[in-house]
């Protein structure tokens, strides 16, 4: 009678654990359920403003020439800076050592700097 019993528990036992399983493997597969996870990661993603973590960035930064304020790059000349994002941005010298980053805004290479120009002649 025991061994029966003790037989059914583990049966069902299993059973429960095949079905959680199977439920979680679905969760996971189609994106359900984690709502929570979601969220957690979602909040990792959202850096709060802190202007003491680039303070301390800058400080800690070694250059004995121009620090760019905006990649804390080392550079020679302020116009030598990258731009902090050179893979849809266009880096455009002004001239007179001054330099601007603009959006490539899907655009050819060069038109951004192109249109610029137009812009500062008063054609655009």
């Amino acid at each position: 009678m025991f061994r029966n019993v003790l037989a059914s528990f583990w049966a069902l036992l299993l059973l429960v654990s095949a079905a959680q399983a199977q439920f979680q493997f679905f969760e996971h597969m189609f994106g359900g359920g984690g709502g929570q996870q979601q969220q957690h990661q979602q909040d990792q993603h959202n850096v709060p403003s802190d202007s003491a973590w680039y303070q301390r960035t800058w400080d800690g930064a070694h250059c004995n020439k121009y620090l760019c304020p905006g990649t804390l790059a080392c550079v020679h000349f302020p116009h030598h800076c990258p731009c902090p994002h050179p893979d849809v941005e266009e880096k455009v010298e002004l001239g007179e050592g001054s330099a601007i980053c603009v959006s490539k805004g899907g655009y050819k290479p060069g038109e951004a700097s192109r249109k610029i120009e137009l812009a500062r002649k008063g054609v655009l």
